[in-house]
């Protein structure tokens, strides 16, 4: 069954926060009720894709692969339906949780880009739970523990603390400037490759 979409955006060979940033312009010319299709190769696409309809009220349809191409589709909600989207209001630069780590202070990093994105490239001690299994792994952190959540660029994180945020964790921080912004000890998963 051929799924039909009233615009296609192309996003292939983005990596995060693009394909969003590309989806929330096109959004903003949709007609409510329109669907779009968003392609993108990127595969932390489906969580940001999924985690931004949920956060703005647009519907997110669902995702098709095809190669190694995503195919995500949205449809956009009137304006009564759509939220204003919100960040996340604790934050923090890599450079104030590179001083605390280096302090001692106790803390748990929370790196929620995917997989290989941690493994090639990581605070030491990070715990990785990528932005999609969120919500199913909140188990594993501790209420009551300061969290630093960080993922390449803070988009993908700022999102991460506002569901731990709805959930009820209470001492939340974005790293609003992401891995990208840290020059601290890294550590790798990986030998000479």
């Amino acid at each position: 069954m051929e799924i039909k979409s009233n615009q296609t955006l192309d996003c292939k060979g983005l990596a995060c926060p693009m394909p969003i940033v590309k989806t929330k312009k096109a959004m903003d010319q949709l007609e409510a009720g329109q669907v779009i299709e968003v392609q993108a190769t990127d595969k932390g696409s489906l969580a940001d894709i999924q985690g931004w309809a949920k956060n703005t009220g647009h519907q997110y349809l669902g995702s098709l692969e095809e190669g190694n191409v995503l195919k995500h589709y949205l449809r956009k909600s009137s304006s009564i339906e759509i939220r204003e989207e919100k960040n996340h209001p604790h934050v923090e630069s890599a450079e104030e949780l590179q001083r605390k780590l280096a302090a001692g202070e106790k803390a748990t990093v929370l790196d929620v880009r995917e997989p290989a994105e941690y493994a090639f490239d990581r605070i030491p001690g990070a715990l990785s739970i990528p932005l999609g299994e969120l919500e199913s792994r909140m188990h594993e952190l501790n209420r009551d523990d300061p969290i630093h959540v960080i993922c390449r660029t803070g988009n993908r994180s700022d999102l991460a603390c506002r569901i731990l945020a709805e959930k009820g964790f209470k001492n939340v921080k974005n790293v609003e400037d992401g891995m990208s912004g840290w020059t601290g000890p890294t550590e790798k998963n990986h030998k000479n490759m």
